[in-house]
């Protein structure tokens, strides 16, 4: 199944844009009459029939139309600090948009060892994934905020941190009614500072453990997301 990414479809014609026609006929190499699904970021998936090949441009005729395909029943937004190594973000952002996530903000925290971003590249790499799961729903990744902006801002729901330091903590399953709003916070390798934490907890966020061991700053996030869904199974 050949899928492509087209958060701007709004009838049934559409163009593909320059880059996903270029991979449509000249990396799949597909033809006039071959059928192809679409994804539009918001629940819309598509099923489409190409009308003509152009060197720049591929059009369609979509023919079946499914809204609010794959809806989850809660929303899950985690804030976690960038990694040194960014590719072990990129490793996150692709594995927990094929589990399932809502949104992501990238916060710089007082240890972070990496303070900027490049959004744009993180971008395609949430798009690609939502194109190779499936996922008709594209997580939304919000600009990179400093830690303080970001637990100023006040959220609803379940909101939750996630640290390594002593203290009451309880898993997340113990702290989250099912088929409600997720927020948590996931710090740097260093971890967050006792002054972040009690920011954290005087802002409404509840303490939790992610198990026995300490994780990596990706592998935390990640076990969070897997918790989340699991316990909205």
């Amino acid at each position: 199944m050949h899928v492509f990414y087209t958060p701007d479809i709004a009838s049934d014609l559409y163009t593909l844009n320059e880059e996903e026609s270029r991979h449509c006929s000249k990396v799949l190499r597909l033809i006039k009459g071959d059928i192809i699904h679409l994804i539009d970021g918001k629940g819309g998936f598509y099923k489409a029939e190409i009308t003509e090949v152009g060197k720049k441009n591929v059009q369609l005729q979509v023919l079946e139309t499914q809204l609010e395909y794959g809806k989850r029943n809660h929303h899950l937004h985690i804030a976690i600090a960038p990694t040194k190594n960014i590719d072990r973000l990129e490793w996150f952002l692709e594995k927990a948009t094929e589990i399932g996530i809502d949104e992501i903000t990238p916060i710089i925290c007082d240890r972070s060892e990496r303070k900027i971003v490049k959004e744009d590249r993180l971008e395609k790499v949430i798009t690609s994934a939502v194109k190779q799961s499936l996922t008709a729903y594209h997580p939304k990744l919000n600009p990179t905020i400093t830690y303080q902006n970001f637990i100023k801002q006040n959220l609803q729901g379940n909101k939750m941190i996630a640290h390594c330091m002593e203290g009451d903590k309880v898993p997340i399953s113990k702290n989250a009614a099912t088929q409600q709003s997720y927020t948590i916070l996931i710090g740097p390798e260093g971890d967050f500072s006792p002054e972040e934490l009690h920011i954290a907890l005087q802002n409404g966020y509840k303490p939790v453990t992610l198990g026995n061991t300490r994780l990596r700053t990706e592998t935390a996030a990640l076990a969070a997301c897997f918790e989340v869904n699991y316990i909205n199974r």
